[in-house]
């Protein structure tokens, strides 16, 4: 027993090691379009469905785990988001103007390995114990291409350029997640099940590059409007360039599952809002001193039974990244900090808190985003069980706030999968074609920049 606890322990170890290797900018925002190979395979869907056999179905509906094989599963997913952003016309520097460089770049770092491990334990009632592990959601941005720049301070002399994308060197974001789930499923009869349990997240996050963006922090706006002249200095300490910071966190998971006849069964499940403590070293970048949460989710499912094997199940998913300060709050509460109401206006006003590292602070501004997913699922014979899917949904970032998600360019909309089922083996495949957003940016109104990624995906799975 203890040599199988210790083996347990170390794939544990390995995993989380894998997990926070970087889990990339993903799909739906920054929310993966499933979880699970399974499930993947099919869009992400199987809410509604009692079909999947795998014990990681618990991440995606908690009441699922009674009708979930009593053994471990083990999965691991190469993802590749390919990102790119265009700078084009503007003011370059002059005017007032904040300008990056105009042209096309493309982000470095294009492969990441991301993990899942869970165990289902069927017990003599009838009711399951779920343990499961898993990577999801993140962003990671790399823009190191030697002719990104940055143009500035132009008046009757030339612009000062500085170099990067923001004037503060090779500029990114890096934000890995992983997740930890006990789920207690059970039955009512033979047509509802229920599911519930604790979810406890780890995040990591690190960021570069952003210098330029000191004086339209809360610390520097009250040292600078607040304080005597030399009383304090006005630098931000915990806004960029301060290696990987880490935040915990918990929430919870609840689902539901109704047979509704022999054919058609639904499902429903919703996972809260995670209370995530500070990322204290990067607290003069986002709202509320740093504060990043996970956003809640919930999800709908139908599913139907067809004859020849054939399973079609259609989801909706829901997810609140507006409930997030750091991720809903609009780019443009930064034009009421006071450093920003004082350049453009040469007038004292505004309001701390909506700097960066303020309660209302500037963040990416993403709205609330709903996913509608499509997966048919058809076991071609008693080894074999095919699968395939689309999703679609409009992607969350707003014209305005083109210039700060340069850092996280998540405008993916489509997803076409695929996958199969063989034996103890699974595998899916993704593919989200090219999608783009065009907008103006923040500080420089002659500016155009787009954003642009597609995605590729393969994962396979082991049960035993």
């Amino acid at each position: 027993m203890k040599i199988k606890i210790r083996n347990v322990a170390v794939v544990l170890s390995a995993l989380g090691l894998v997990a926070f290797s970087g889990a990339a900018m993903a799909t739906n925002g920054y929310f993966t379009h499933g979880v699970g190979t399974e499930s993947k395979g099919m869009a992400g869907t199987g809410v509604g469905s009692d079909g999947a056999r795998g014990a990681i179905i618990v991440a995606s509906n908690p009441a699922l785990g009674v009708f979930a094989d009593d053994n471990w599963e083990v999965g691991l997913s190469v993802f590749s988001p390919m990102r790119s952003y265009k700078a084009e016309g503007g003011f370059g520097g002059f005017g007032g103007a904040f300008s990056t460089e105009n042209g096309n770049f493309d982000s470095s770092s294009e492969y990441f390995p991301i993990p899942y491990v869970a165990k289902n334990w069927r017990m003599s009632n009838g009711n399951a114990l779920t343990f499961a592990f898993y990577g999801r959601g993140g962003m990671n941005t790399d823009w190191d291409d030697s002719d990104m720049a940055f143009n500035f301070g132009g008046g009757e002399g030339p612009a000062i350029q500085l170099p990067g994308t923001y004037g503060g060197g090779d500029a990114g974001v890096d934000l890995s997640q992983a997740f930890l789930v006990l789920n207690y499923a059970g039955k009512v009869g033979d047509n509802f099940a229920w599911g519930i349990g604790p979810v406890f997240a780890v995040q990591m996050f690190e960021a570069t590059g952003l210098e330029f963006f000191g004086p339209f922090t809360k610390f520097y706006n009250e040292c600078a409007f607040g304080q005597p002249p030399g009383s304090c200095d006005p630098t931000p300490s915990s806004l960029t360039n301060n290696g990987h910071d880490t935040s915990t966190g918990a929430g919870g998971a609840v689902g539901i599952w109704w047979a509704m006849g022999d054919a058609v069964s639904a499902g429903l499940s919703y996972t809260s809002k995670m209370s995530m403590s500070e990322l204290d070293d990067y607290s003069d970048l986002y709202a509320q001193a740093g504060g990043f949460d996970i956003p809640s989710s919930a999800k709908l499912g139908l599913s139907f039974k067809g004859t020849n094997g054939v399973r079609i199940n259609f989801d909706i998913e829901h997810t609140q990244f507006s409930e997030v300060d750091s991720v809903g709050n609009p780019m443009a509460n930064i034009f009421n900090c006071p450093a920003v109401v004082f350049m453009f206006s040469g007038q004292m006003g505004g309001d701390v808190d909506s700097c960066f590292g303020g309660e209302n602070g500037a963040g990416f501004g993403w709205e609330d985003m709903t996913t509608y997913k499509l997966g048919v699922e058809w076991a071609s014979n008693g080894t074999s069980t095919w699968r395939f899917g689309y999703s679609y949904g409009e992607q969350p970032i707003q014209e305005a706030d083109v210039l700060f998600n340069i850092l996280a360019p998540g405008v993916m909309e489509q997803h076409f999968t695929v996958g199969l089922s063989k034996d103890k083996w699974n595998f899916s495949l993704m593919y989200a074609p090219s999608k783009s957003i065009t907008g103006v940016s923040a500080f420089d109104p002659g500016q155009l920049i787009t954003l642009e990624m597609k995605q590729l995906e393969f994962e396979f799975s082991y049960a035993f």
